[in-house]
């Protein structure tokens, strides 16, 4: 086909910002009226090939395989490539559009030839690729490289990894503009030069002597953290939400393996309540799983139905109580009036039915008189809505967010805590590392943990802080033994800001959240009865608990 709209791409060794100055770009030209749309190779949207490559790149592991061949795990890429360019990538060309591409085959070949793999297989792989690129070539490649200020190891910029780039850059300039730029200003400061490489800047009203955006291009101008965390301001508390995290998840291992109580020296953590390092680790979570979600029927509606009606109570004892009543809990067989006699009786009789957990919103005065009757009629509402159905087509995890967010009495934090247990479901599918929601408890901890954020919002900030946690427990030269491999996602970063919230009261009491709480209210209470760790099965950890192997020190 020939070429209607146009390709940039941006390549680079990692931490290099070349995704975070890609996004930035494309956000731009759509604020510009420039149509555009921003893909990254192998790609991590939910339901694509490259969501799986990615996937099974990072945590071959959790597919029970130990090592992948360098030639082999490249070679997933290039399908992963392909897949994205057939299917997205040139019907958008085809339709006029700008694609913002973050990385394109010079990845294969580059992280490809470090890792080991034959540079014949390589370039064999490549021209397979090639093939489904047709005629399309990149308007223009931006190669970036960025300088390592006030830190003892080596740049980026004497990495092998940039000096590959730059190798390849040489090569390819004489096919199409090339531009090997160093990005170590700020965001504001890089994407100009970026808008005047592109030839949109004058569409987009930039003059050539610019060297600035004008303000409505960017109505938040900041710096951008991008492989450290100047120019945010961490606390000394953010060295003890590492070691919080760390210790936390010691604990729950070292009762798994049989140790004898106390599981930790630390005093805090011996009188006072915390939930896990993992959210789907917590006692409430795991009956959730393994008593609700997977217990029954998996068709939509039925799911959907268990799932919301044991959160909206969030409380283990509520569900036994309806299963003592009803047995097993179905939609099918569901009637308000039944359920609404006996959640009646059992707050008559003096039971608490909803858990201190969460603050349930009521929605004010209303004609069902109590709480729990306005959430029987609200879960009826949204089935009747078919939420469940459209939950299942939503394209991301924002969107899902979004379709439960508008439901009367569920803010944000609540619809962030949905879609979250949903998507332990068969119901949906997505990763938990592209959205996040800060709850007030973990606005709280990132205040504490940060005496200024550096310009971004607190979801980046969690989002950066995730990103980063191999690096933060290096440089403390903490042990974090993960989940069975899979890394601590979004979700539990965001919980551990709340948790760390609650800890500082006590370890760093000069340190003041917007609530002021000085306090931690709940004390740990000792509960013998043990939990036998199951997690959603699509998670592929089960079969690694089977396995048994946990190594973690002895207090």
């Amino acid at each position: 086909m020939s070429q209607t709209g146009k390709l940039f791409v941006f390549e680079g060794a990692d931490g290099s910002g070349k995704t975070s100055l890609s996004r930035a770009f494309a956000e731009r030209l759509n604020a510009g009226d420039i149509k555009c749309e921003w893909y990254s190779f192998p790609g991590r949207e939910p339901g694509t090939l490259g969501q799986h490559v990615y996937h099974l790149h990072h945590s071959a592991h959790e597919a029970g395989i130990k090592k992948i061949n360098p030639a082999s795990l490249q070679l997933l890429h290039v399908a992963a490539h392909i897949d994205s360019i057939e299917s997205r990538i040139i019907p958008a060309i085809r339709n006029g559009k700008c694609v913002v591409l973050d990385r394109f085959w010079w990845s294969t070949f580059v992280y490809g030839i470090l890792a080991g793999a034959s540079p014949d297989s390589l370039r064999a792989m490549i021209d397979l690729e090639r093939i489904h690129w047709g005629k399309i070539r990149p308007e223009r490649i931006f190669v970036l490289n960025r300088k390592v200020q006030g830190e003892t190891e080596p740049g980026l910029e004497d990495s092998l990894l940039t000096k590959e780039y730059v190798r390849l850059a040489g090569q390819e300039a004489r096919k199409y503009p090339v531009s090997v730029l160093a990005n170590d200003g700020t965001l504001d400061e890089s994407l100009s030069k970026i808008i005047k490489l592109s030839g949109l800047g004058k569409k987009l009203g930039i003059s050539k002597n610019q060297t600035k955006l004008p303000l409505e291009l960017n109505p938040v101008a900041k710096p951008h953290i991008f492989n450290k965390l100047a120019p945010a301001k961490p606390t000394v508390v953010y060295d003890t939400y590492w070691r919080l995290a760390a210790e936390r998840q010691a604990i729950l291992f070292r009762r798994l393996r049989g140790d004898l109580p106390p599981w930790t020296k630390d005093p805090i953590l011996q009188e006072y309540k915390f939930t896990n390092a993992y959210r789907a680790s917590d006692r409430t979570s795991q009956y959730l799983i393994r008593n609700v979600i997977y217990h029954g029927d998996q068709s939509p509606d039925e799911v959907f139905f268990r799932t919301l009606l044991f959160k909206f109570f969030n409380r283990v004892e509520t569900w036994e109580l309806l299963t003592r009543n009803f047995g097993q809990i179905s939609y099918k067989d569901y009637s308000y009036a039944q359920y609404d006699a006996a959640l009646t009786k059992a707050i008559d009789g003096g039971t608490t039915i909803y858990s201190a957990a969460y603050i349930m919103p009521s929605g004010g005065p209303s004609s069902f008189g109590r709480k729990h009757r306005m959430h029987l009629k609200l879960l009826e509402q949204m089935l009747q809505d078919d939420l469940p159905a459209r939950l299942a087509e939503a394209s991301t995890m924002g969107k899902a967010f979004d379709l439960l967010r508008a439901y009367p009495t569920i803010g944000d934090f609540l619809a962030y805590q949905y879609v979250t247990d949903l998507n332990y479901s068969t119901l949906l599918n997505f990763t938990e590392m592209d959205f996040v929601v800060p709850g007030p408890g973990a606005r709280d901890g990132l205040r504490k943990c940060f005496s200024d954020l550096g310009g971004l919002n607190e979801a980046e900030m969690i989002k950066m802080v995730a990103e980063r946690q191999q690096a933060e427990f290096g440089r403390l030269g903490i042990e974090f033994f993960s989940l069975w491999g899979r890394p601590l996602q979004l979700i539990d970063c965001q919980s551990l800001f709340c948790e760390v919230d609650k800890y500082a009261r006590v370890k760093h009491p000069e340190f003041a959240g917007h609530t002021g709480r000085m306090r931690i209210k709940q004390k740990y209470r000792f509960t013998a009865i043990p939990i036998a760790h199951w997690y959603p099965p699509k998670w592929g950890l089960n079969e690694q608990i089977k396995k048994g192997g946990l190594n973690v020190p002895s207090v």
